[in-house]
């Protein structure tokens, strides 16, 4: 379990072919002295498992089906990640729960300059579009925001979120393009809900 609060903006070292997936090694000084192996490590939103430690270095290992369904299989040596370590019992809540485990690939859809500050749009599956909710909660590239606006479309639904200036400096979304992938992961309690109101709309029609 992650709060959506990244804690570095590291670089990828090399992407290593292994098996049906690849190696991915990462450099973050500060994580590599605190991580173990077997530590989960939100990469991107992806939960992944620290596999090897090498001085400063993180190594995880990535499969085929998490390389197509995110934006990790386009990542190479010098991309750079969004990196948060797994929540402890008893350490501050200050985004909302993400659970490391994305739903779907979003695209940045536009790109509103404001000052400092940004507003983003990106497009989403319609699936996905139904479980948000303006002032509620998602995860984009493993980074917690508040929905501003929330849309459905002709091919789907859209959302934005504005973005400070901290967070376009400190991760991966300040160097995002018109067109790029993002890695989305709704709120869970929104899953939740939904499955819980498919029940009732289903018990209904069999009554």
């Amino acid at each position: 379990m992650f709060t959506g609060l990244v804690q570095s903006l590291a670089e990828v070292v090399a992407v290593e072919p292994e098996g049906p997936g690849v190696r991915l090694i990462v450099r973050d000084a500060a994580l590599s002295g605190e991580a173990g192996l077997g530590d989960s490590v939100c990469i991107n939103g992806c939960c992944l498992t620290v596999v090897s430690i090498d001085g400063d270095t993180l190594s995880f290992q990535a499969g085929s089906e998490t390389l197509s369904r995110t934006n990790l299989g386009e990542l190479a040596a010098g991309s750079k990640v969004n990196l948060e370590p797994s929540l402890k019992a008893g350490d501050q809540l200050g985004g909302h729960y993400v659970t490391g485990h994305v739903d779907c690939q979003g695209i940045v859809d536009a790109i509103e300059p404001e000052g400092d500050w940004a507003k983003y749009w990106f497009a989403v599956p319609a699936a996905q579009a139904k479980q948000m909710a303006s002032k509620g909660s998602v995860a984009v590239d493993g980074v917690s925001l508040t929905l501003v606006d929330v849309e459905d479309t002709a091919k789907g639904g859209r959302f934005s979120v504005a973005l400070i200036p901290h967070t376009l400096g400190a991760t991966t979304l300040g160097a995002r393009k018109v067109g790029d992938r993002v890695n989305i992961e709704t709120d869970v309690l929104a899953k939740y809900v939904e499955r819980q109101l498919a029940g009732l709309k289903d018990a209904v029609q069999k009554d």
